[in-house]
């Protein structure tokens, strides 16, 4: 009897291990020491919500150019500055005050306010002015086996997947971190990566920047599945043990 309950505790055990390589991030990071970073501007979306401030030498002549900000025209809340933003069309195209309707299509933030800048001088409709450029409703969705899953808002022009999965509050222990899928939308293209969390060769790669609208999927790992809708965790490990013990030691006597 006892040689039956080993062999079930091991059954048990085998499926509730993960290895230490599955846990670890960045395995062989040193080999990517010192290596330089690319920062790459992302392109304009339809859907996105830029902000864009016009402003010339003389103040008062660049005011036809801004949209009215709502109270006395303080910095308000993201939420503000969203409804008094540039809603980008499903033709990539926004109307802008005075040039009227412009296409942003395959433009950058940056490019776009060259662009603007140039239409705004060239047409004597401002001398010099300055144009800023801004998305203001950049999101990511991080799905699966995270502390936190849900779509979170970040206003840097660049964050890492490292930090996007910790607005997630990371990875949980039951997380597959051979396998964290990114599905991202480009130019009405949909593309699929697969990242293996362990290694550090994507870092140099174009997915270790997130970009606005990026969705992140962590699957459970392989114990995890396994134990699925059997033992759920540590403690239920150690109750079904006791259990199984007591029955042995009744049976025995």
């Amino acid at each position: 009897m006892l040689k039956y309950f080993f062999c079930l505790l091991g059954v048990m055990l085998l499926f509730s291990c993960t290895s230490k390589k599955e846990i670890l991030y960045l395995q062989d990071v040193d080999q990517y020491s010192n290596k330089e970073i690319t920062y790459v501007s992302s392109k304009i979306q339809p859907n996105d919500v830029l902000r864009i401030n016009v402003g010339a030498l003389i103040p008062e002549s660049a005011i036809p150019y801004n949209k009215s900000t709502n109270g006395n025209g303080s910095v308000g809340s993201l939420d503000i500055m969203q409804l008094d933003g540039y809603l980008v069309s499903e033709n990539a195209t926004i109307k802008f005050p005075v040039l009227g309707l412009i296409s942003v299509e395959n433009m950058t933030t940056q490019q776009l306010s060259e662009y603007l800048k140039q239409e705004l001088e060239e047409g004597d409709h401002l001398i010099n002015p300055s144009v800023d450029v801004r998305l203001i409703n950049a999101k990511v969705t991080i799905l699966g086996q995270v502390n936190q899953p849900g779509t979170f808002s970040f206003t840097e022009q660049n964050i890492t997947l490292l930090q996007a999965l910790g607005y997630a509050g990371d990875l949980t222990i039951n997380g597959k971190r051979e396998d964290i899928k990114i599905i991202r939308y480009e130019n009405g293209i949909q593309q699929i990566a697969h990242i293996d969390l362990t290694s550090a060769d994507w870092l140099n790669g174009p997915y270790s920047f997130i970009k606005p609208n990026d969705t992140i999927i962590v699957d459970p790992n392989n114990p995890k599945v396994k134990s699925a809708g059997f033992i759920g965790n540590v403690g239920t490990v150690i109750s079904v043990v006791s259990i199984l013990l007591s029955t042995v030691v009744l049976i025995s006597k």
